[in-house]
């Protein structure tokens, strides 16, 4: 497990919390309450550990919106000024490379970007943008597969072959 309470931003929180529980195959996610104090004990501030809490939050209720796959392979995403500002070319170019390869989807697209301009990060590269991807795919049910394929991406594992 990664040590990452010496930043303690937003992102880092969340990647500890997925390192901590999802990863780890934990039994169950405490509920907020416990889980907060669980970060503060590992020596997150507070209020990062509010926000991250709310993002998560915030991640679960994104199963509610509106179905965007339907659009076909051939509709084309149009940055905003504001995500052009937030996601760098890298980020915005990985996104793409994800989409084409079948790890997400239209709908999934948007929840990482928005989940991404949530944060509130001066920078934004791919390796965090991998972590986001990673905890979007693994909100959704159904998509083990592109979950496994994006854990690979994210430690750099090469794919695992079919025997």
């Amino acid at each position: 497990m990664r040590d990452m309470t010496d930043n303690g931003s937003v992102l880092d929180i969340l990647i500890y919390v997925f390192d901590r529980y999802m990863l780890a195959d934990a039994p169950e996610v405490p509920e907020r309450e416990e889980l907060a104090q669980d970060l503060e004990q590992a020596g997150f501030a507070g209020e990062s550990v509010e926000r991250a809490l709310d993002w998560l939050a915030d991640l679960a209720g994104e199963r509610d919106r509106p179905n965007l796959d339907a659009a076909g392979p051939r509709a084309m995403r149009v940055y905003t000024d504001e995500e052009r500002t937030h996601l760098p070319a890298d980020c915005r170019g990985y996104l793409l490379a994800l989409e084409r390869s079948g790890i997400l989807s239209p709908q999934q697209r948007e929840i990482v970007i928005e989940r991404l301009l949530a944060l509130d990060a001066s920078e934004l590269d791919v390796d965090q943008l991998k972590w986001v991807v990673l905890m979007v795919l693994s909100s959704q049910p159904g998509e083990e597969l592109a979950c496994a394929r994006m854990e690979d991406l994210v430690f750099d594992l090469p794919p695992e072959r079919p025997h």
